[in-house]
């Protein structure tokens, strides 16, 4: 081999391996959200995607050095969207159940979860049960553990599912449904902060259900990616010690979502 051949071998064996490197390094991370479920995950006016989720899930990359790209993708296809690769992991206010775990894996509770049912001010639904509310119009999120919950909790009713959360609340506010159950931060926020939430109220007792709610609020990530599972995990932990987290939760939130207390 000539010294002119072995020289631009080399290099192109250098010039190879360093775009292996140089892509490993600059891969970047893809964040799936819904972005239609304040305060949690929203799109602002100037089309970012916002929110308690997203904050916490672009400081997570942060930690396990990568950059974050934010995915928007409709709750109805955010699991499927996963496991067809189009992001890497949901950071979603997703409650982590026996039936999600069959396709997807969950890292720790990022948060813990419980749903509410909210009525009109002055509603006479003040009984729970399926005999009290037969017939009456029940709402929730299509796709969600509250449609689960309605629809198992109370078969006679008529049960109205919705492609996002604001259109559950639209119907809510305009008098089209008699009652919805919703993640209780959300509605709490919507009922007590915001003009058209003013009409309705929460009513009975926060719904914890380990059947509906799981075990928290966890990020869904493939089953095959146990690294990227254990790295957020750590990361997660390091933002809960040295209070980076808290920082987070108290621009959304007055209580600690983490222990709800």
């Amino acid at each position: 081999m000539t010294s002119k051949l072995k020289l631009a071998t080399a290099l192109s064996t250098l010039a190879f391996a360093t775009s292996l490197s140089t892509g490993a390094f600059a891969e970047t991370l893809r964040l799936g959200t819904e972005g239609a479920y304040p305060p949690f995950n929203y799109i602002e006016a100037d089309g970012k995607i916002a929110g308690f989720d997203v904050e916490i899930g672009q400081e997570l990359c942060k930690r396990i050095g990568e950059e974050c790209e934010v995915v928007a993708q409709d709750w109805d296809g955010i699991i499927p969207g996963l496991l067809a690769n189009k992001y890497d992991f949901i950071i979603a206010s997703m409650f982590i159940t026996e039936e999600r775990k069959k396709q997807v894996d969950f890292t720790d509770p990022y948060y813990l979860a419980a749903m509410t049912n909210v009525v009109p001010k002055g509603s006479d639904i003040t009984e729970f049960t399926n005999e009290a509310l037969a017939d009456k119009v029940i709402g929730a999120q299509s796709g969600t553990t509250q449609a689960d919950y309605i629809e198992a909790t109370y078969p006679d009713a008529d049960v109205r599912l919705y492609p996002t959360q604001d259109e559950v609340n639209l119907d809510m506010a305009s008098g089209r449904i008699d009652m919805q159950v919703g993640d209780m931060l959300p509605m709490l926020d919507w009922t007590t902060k915001t003009e058209d939430g003013a009409c309705c109220e929460l009513a009975g007792d926060p719904i914890t259900d380990p059947a509906f709610v799981g075990e928290g609020v966890g990020i869904a990530l493939r089953q095959e990616d146990d690294e990227l599972r254990e790295k957020l995990n750590a990361a997660l932990a390091e933002m809960r010690a040295d209070g980076t987290y808290k920082t987070i939760n108290d621009k959304y939130f007055d209580i600690d979502v983490y222990t709800m207390k």
